[in-house]
């Protein structure tokens, strides 16, 4: 993300999906407090079901998968 903080939610996501890993249809993750503070948890989850994109949660951050590939747990 850049310096500032995004002012919109179109702003959040074009920085958030614009990256290089999202791009190339890598994982990219960000903090639950600041995606709260910026556009709030159902906003990015919105997002990312509309693109097809599966989120998970794990120690106070976001982890996007910018693929439809499915997830396998291993352990």
């Amino acid at each position: 993300m850049s310096a500032l903080p995004p002012t919109t939610p179109q702003q959040f996501f074009a920085e958030l999906f614009g990256s290089r890993a999202a791009m190339k249809g890598e994982v990219i993750r960000r903090k639950v407090r600041d995606v709260e503070r910026y556009i709030g948890r159902e906003t990015l989850l919105a997002e990312t079901r509309r693109r097809g994109y599966p989120v998970v949660e794990n120690a106070g951050q976001f982890v996007i998968f910018c693929n439809n590939e499915p997830i396998r747990r291993l352990s």
